[in-house]
C-alpha cells in the first residue's frame, strides 16, 4: 500500500471524513507523523471555536419548545463534527454517544442531553475509569435507565444491568445476583430537571452491606463502578468495541488486544488499534457518511438556512441515525444493517442535496481536468482510494454535469465503506 493510501486509510478511520487537503498533507509527512498529528495536534481547535454551544431558549410550550431544543443541539453537533480541527476528538465523542446510547425520545430535555454530550467530550480521550464515574451521575442516563425509580424500597435493575452488559464488561461476566446487588449501590439517586442536577437522596439510598462480583461491602455508585473497573474483562471490552467500530468487524487478533487492554487512557488504546495490522473494510455509519461528504464539498452545516438544516436532518433520519436519538440502549447498528435498499434510495436523495449545496469552487476543481480523467478527480476529492470499473463507467456519462457527477460519487459503493 502506498503512502498516499496508507495515510487516508487512517485519515477515514480516525476522522469524519478527511478533504483532499488533509490527505495531501499527510502524505507530506507520513503515516507517522500523521499518527502523531491526529492524537497530539499542534494548535488549539478554531473550528470547534467557531461552533460555540448552541443557547437554549426557555420551555414554554412542554410540547414544541422541548423538541425546537433537540433539533438545536443536533443541528450544533452536525457543525462541530464537520468544523472540529482536532476530528479524533471529536468522532470518539460521537462513539460515546453510541456506546452510553441515551434518546431524547426518553429524557425529553435539551440541557440533560447537551450536558451528557459535554460530559463525553470531556472524559472521551481519557482514562476510562473517570467516564464511568461521571456517567454514573449523569442525569441524562439516570432518567433514561429509570435511576429515579430505583430506591431501597424497590430497587429498579435497568442500570445496574446495562452497566455491566453494555457499559463496561459484556455478557457473561456478572451474574444476575450481581444485577440485584448492583442495583441496590445505585439506589437513591434523583434528578432537577430545573437544575439539571443529580443528586443522592440519602433516604433513598440502600446503605446495607452487598455482594458484587465476589466482593461484599457497603457499596454506592462509586464503589460499584470501582469494582467493575478491576475486572479483567473491562479492559478488553472496550477495546473490542473500538475495533468494531474503527477497525474490523472481525475478531481482534489477540496480540492486539493483548497491547491494547494496558493503555492508559481511551485515545491510547485507540491508537494503538489504528496503528495495528488486520482492518477490514467497514461500513460508514450515516453520520460518518454525511459529516465527512460536508466536510470534502466544504458545507458548514451552521451556514445553511433552516429548510436546508432541515433537510440534513431529514435524511438522517430516513437514513436511520439522528444524533440524540439512538434507537435503543444498544446503540445503533453496524456493518451490512446500513446496506439496506430503503438506505441506498435515502443516501442518493441526500447526496443530491448535498451536490446542489456544492460552492462553485469545488465545481470547478473537477471542470479543471477534461472529462475523461473526471471520475478520477472525484475520486480524489471524495478520498476514494479508486472506483471500481463498473462505478467508472456509471460515472463517464455524467462527467459534463459536476453536480449530477458528484451526486453518483457520493452515492457509490466505494463510497459507503471506508
Amino acid at each position: 500500500m502506498a503512502d498516499r493510501e496508507k495515510v487516508a486509510h487512517l485519515l477515514r478511520r480516525a476522522t469524519f471524513g478527511p478533504t483532499a487537503e488533509e490527505v495531501d498533507a499527510a502524505e507530506s509527512k507520513g503515516p507517522a507523523a500523521t499518527l502523531d498529528a491526529l492524537f497530539s495536534p499542534a494548535a488549539p481547535d478554531a473550528g470547534a471555536a467557531r461552533t460555540p454551544l448552541p443557547k437554549l431558549g426557555p420551555v414554554v410550550n412542554e410540547k414544541t419548545d422541548r423538541v425546537e431544543q433537540i433539533r438545536v443541539i443536533g443541528a450544533w453537533w452536525l457543525d462541530r463534527m464537520v468544523q472540529a480541527d482536532h476530528q479524533v476528538h471529536e468522532k470518539l465523542t460521537f462513539f460515546w454517544h453510541g456506546h452510553w446510547a441515551t434518546s431524547a425520545d426518553k429524557v425529553k430535555s435539551g440541557p440533560l442531553m447537551l450536558a451528557q454530550q459535554q460530559t463525553l467530550f470531556r472524559t472521551a480521550l481519557g482514562d476510562f475509569a473517570t467516564q464511568v464515574h461521571a456517567m454514573l451521575r449523569d442525569p441524562a442516563l439516570i432518567v433514561w435507565l429509570d435511576g429515579q425509580k430505583n430506591t431501597d424500597k424497590a430497587p429498579n435493575e435497568n442500570l445496574a444491568r446495562e452497566l455491566m452488559e453494555l457499559f463496561t464488561l459484556g455478557v457473561g461476566h456478572y451474574t444476575e445476583q450481581d444485577v440485584r446487588a448492583g442495583a441496590r449501590a445505585l439506589t437513591g439517586w434523583v434528578v432537577d430537571t430545573k437544575t439539571g442536577k443529580a443528586t443522592l437522596n440519602p433516604k433513598r439510598h440502600d446503605d446495607q452491606p452487598k455482594t458484587i462480583l465476589g466482593k461484599t461491602g457497603n457499596f454506592d455508585a462509586d464503589g460499584f463502578a470501582d469494582i467493575l473497573l478491576s475486572q479483567p474483562a473491562g479492559p478488553e471490552f472496550i477495546v473490542q468495541r473500538l475495533w468494531l467500530r474503527y477497525c474490523s468487524d472481525a475478531p481482534v487478533p489477540q496480540p492486539v488486544l493483548d497491547r491494547a487492554k494496558t493503555q492508559p487512557t481511551t485515545a491510547a488504546m485507540l491508537r494503538e488499534l489504528l496503528s495495528a495490522d488486520g482492518h477490514t473494510e467497514l461500513v460508514k455509519q450515516p453520520v460518518e457518511w454525511l459529516a465527512g461528504a460536508l466536510r470534502q464539498l466544504q458545507i458548514r452545516p451552521g451556514e445553511l438556512n433552516d429548510n436546508q438544516r432541515k433537510q440534513l436532518a431529514s435524511g438522517l433520519t430516513q437514513l436511520g441515525q439522528v444524533p440524540l436519538r439512538p434507537p435503543s440502549v444498544g446503540g445503533w447498528p453496524a456493518g451490512a444493517a446500513w446496506l439496506t435498499t430503503s438506505a441506498t434510495q435515502a443516501r442518493i436523495k441526500l447526496a443530491q442535496t448535498l451536490a446542489a449545496r456544492a460552492p462553485q469552487p469545488v465545481l470547478d476543481r473537477l471542470k479543471a481536468v477534461p472529462p475523461p480523467q473526471r471520475p478520477a478527480a472525484l475520486a480524489r476529492l471524495l478520498v476514494v482510494d479508486r472506483f471500481t470499473d463498473r462505478t467508472v463507467a456509471a460515472l463517464t456519462p455524467a462527467a459534463n454535469d459536476t453536480r449530477r457527477l458528484l451526486t453518483l460519487g457520493l452515492a457509490s459503493p466505494e463510497y459507503a465503506v471506508c
